[in-house]
């Protein structure tokens, strides 16, 4: 493709979550919820291989990139992050109606956001949230847009008025082409993540910080359209499950505890 025939100034919005560590997620045994005071919370991985795939697109083409994201008034670090990380400016979705949000009322409320960002060329989100595995969320959005989509992308390319893609199948890799505006879903392996960079950290923290906060009278969303009076499932109840290990001591000298172990490994037909 020749230089004069690559688009200009693309707008590419990325969807991105602030989630919890997960190495660090504990339960409160009483209540069965996450308990979030005290653990750290980090952009969800795969959001960010999305917003170094919308950095390098902008790299080579031109344009903006915009993260989006929902949830509470602390997720401004996740946004300040992706502006470090080249994002050019930030959308923050945060009210209290909002909360308790399922992926349908997620999309929803993040739809709708989009349609006050509208012109856009490409909408990227990370396939799925660690905290909750649905890979629902994209999708949704698409489907709420009009937009085609393409999901569990690990390769993207820019070309003129489409993307091309190769998107990965239980069973191999299929190439999909798709006119833009588009949605697409990316996965961990398409990129490596730059790390945030100490100007643009700097930057993002100033008072006149590239992000907008909305609430849900700005996008224009109704109290039961989002959060928990929107959604149309509810979750009970969150748990560890209890893991159990039963264990055999056995003692004596090492040539008795070697017969014995043999012994008693083919009594259970373990070799």
């Amino acid at each position: 493709m020749s230089e004069d025939s690559k688009p200009k100034g693309l707008k590419i919005i990325v969807l991105i979550k602030q989630v919890p560590d997960t190495s660090e997620v504990r339960i409160d045994p009483k209540t069965g919820t996450l308990m979030r005071e005290g653990v750290a919370s980090i952009i969800n991985p795969e959001d960010r291989h999305g917003l170094e795939e919308a950095v390098r697109i902008r790299e080579k083409h031109g344009g903006r990139v915009i993260a989006v994201s929902m949830g509470p008034p602390q997720a401004v670090d996740a946004l300040t992050e992706a502006l470090a990380m080249g994002a050019d400016e930030a959308v923050l979705l945060t009210d209290r109606f909002f909360a308790g949000a399922d992926t349908w009322a997620t999309a929803f409320t993040l739809g709708l956001c989009l349609e006050q960002l509208r012109p856009f060329d490409l909408v990227i989100a990370g396939r799925q949230a660690i905290d909750g595995d649905t890979a629902q969320i994209g999708p949704q959005v698409a489907e709420g847009l009009g937009l085609p989509q393409v999901t569990y992308v690990r390769a993207l390319e820019i070309k003129e008025d489409r993307l091309e893609a190769e998107r990965v199948l239980d069973d191999g890799f299929e190439k999909i082409e798709a006119p833009l505006p588009a949605l697409v879903t990316v996965i961990g392996n398409i990129n490596r993540p730059r790390p945030p960079r100490l100007p643009g950290l700097l930057a993002a923290c100033e008072p006149q910080a590239p992000i907008r906060v909305l609430d849900a009278a700005d996008i224009g969303a109704r109290a039961d359209q989002t959060g928990l009076s929107g959604s149309y499932t509810r979750v009970i109840k969150t748990f560890s499950p209890k893991v159990e290990r039963e264990g055999e001591t056995i003692e004596g000298e090492a040539e008795t505890m070697a017969r014995t172990l043999v012994l008693r490994l083919r009594s259970l037909n373990l070799i």
